[in-house]
């Protein structure tokens, strides 16, 4: 099985991905990296250079580059699961968990990441709080339709997280009905 973290920036995919995947035994992905790895290049300077269709190709090449591994944990790109062909490449054997976080928790986390700026370029012309709320009620219906289950990781430590996902995880695969908020199924 794989477990792949969805979710907007700054809601913890990459740091609670580690340690998931350090708590399971898993290997650990995460397609940004391996989208600015591959080019040698942040994810700024490739939507720089060929804008943001430029760096979803990209993506969407990292994401087909894992889709067939097995016990990995992967943090997939804030936007990665907009394109549907995304998903399908990694839905197979995978549960998908949204990280998610309020509007001003995202923004918070952002000014304190000190390469969120020269590594991630703004996703809209609006400033950061205006688009950061914008796009999280945008995205919403998506992340909600291909999770498994929700992790509000607003206000909580990485290990408090890492341990409540392990153990949502444990119960999962013992068969036992997770609780996905009285939300429908994944749509897929």
């Amino acid at each position: 099985m794989n477990v792949i973290l969805i979710g907007y920036r700054a809601t913890g995919k990459t740091s609670v991905g580690r340690r998931v995947a350090e708590l399971l035994g898993y290997r650990f992905h995460d397609t940004d990296e391996i989208v600015m790895k591959t080019a040698g290049k942040t994810i700024r300077d490739i939507v720089d250079e060929g804008g943001w269709p430029l760096f979803r190709d990209m993506e969407k090449g990292a994401i087909a580059s894992i889709s067939k591994g097995d016990g990995w944990v992967v943090a997939l790109g804030g936007g990665a699961v907009l394109d549907e062909e995304n998903v399908k490449q990694v839905s197979g054997n995978s549960l998908f968990i949204w990280l998610k976080a309020d509007a001003e928790t995202v923004v918070n986390r952002m000014r304190k990441d000190g390469n969120n700026g020269s590594q991630r370029p703004p996703l809209t012309g609006g400033g950061t709080w205006k688009e950061v709320a914008e796009l999280l009620r945008s995205r919403e219906e998506v992340y909600r339709k291909n999770a498994n289950f929700i992790v509000d990781t607003a206000g909580r430590s990485i290990e408090e997280l890492c341990k409540e996902i392990v153990r949502r995880l444990r119960k999962s695969e013992g068969g036992g009905q997770e609780n996905r908020e009285a939300r429908e199924p994944r749509g897929r």
